[in-house]
């Protein structure tokens, strides 16, 4: 009797799970599965993690930053007038020494070393500014620097001064003179000469001059 076979499906099926190259095939991509799950678990995840907190902490510091930034808001300016304020009593407290000066004419000359400039009519505020009644002698230089000069000595005898001090430069010397010339306490303001000397305890080489005139009381 002859017999015939039905089910050839089943047998290939049966023969390819017999396969041994079909199981590797399947423990390869299992194995890479996990693997893969691995890394993310054990890699990627806590690199992602601390780069989320990096970003989260400099967010943070950024608006601290910003905050600081707000407090300090207008430093600048109240550092720069106190330099200002120093350097003037520095000069101040070097002439109360020299003889008993008058308080305004002290806070006079305070302010004509600073940027504040010194005490004028309307008529010489005109002089001294940039306008159709400007006087090219009398003008100021709007750039110069107060702290180029300093006051070592001040002597009044009834009425007429005699300034002393030294500067960076001689044309330092001419701008000082042009203030207090411009000031309504000071008349007369004459440059009495100067000269290049050597300070024997810093060794720096300055200009020392003399300024003379009188005092409006």
């Amino acid at each position: 009797m002859i017999k015939v076979n039905l089910l050839p499906q089943r047998r290939a099926k049966v023969r390819a799970a017999a396969d041994p190259s079909a199981k590797q095939a399947v423990f390869g991509v299992a194995a890479l599965a996990l693997a893969a799950v691995a890394v993310f678990f054990l890699l990627d995840m806590p690199r992602r993690s601390r780069l989320n907190d990096l970003k989260a902490a400099n967010a943070q510091l950024d608006t601290q930053i910003a905050e600081k930034q707000k407090q300090l808001v207008g430093y600048a300016e109240l550092k720069k007038a106190e330099e200002e304020a120093n350097r003037r009593a520095d000069s101040i407290t070097r002439l109360l020494g020299s003889k008993v000066v008058p308080a305004h004419i002290l806070h006079e000359l305070g302010k004509v070393l600073t940027r504040e400039g010194p005490t004028m009519t309307e008529e010489m505020a005109r002089a001294v500014g940039t306008g159709p009644d400007s006087n090219p002698n009398k003008q100021f230089q709007n750039d110069w620097d107060p702290s180029h000069v300093w006051m070592s000595a001040f002597v009044d005898q009834n009425g007429v001064f005699r300034l002393e001090g030294g500067a960076q430069s001689e044309s330092d010397v001419t701008q000082l003179s042009k203030r207090l010339a411009a000031s309504v306490y000071f008349l007369d303001v004459t440059p009495a000469g100067g000269e290049r000397v050597v300070d024997r305890e810093t060794n720096l080489n300055y200009y020392k001059y003399t300024i003379t005139g009188r005092l409006a009381y």
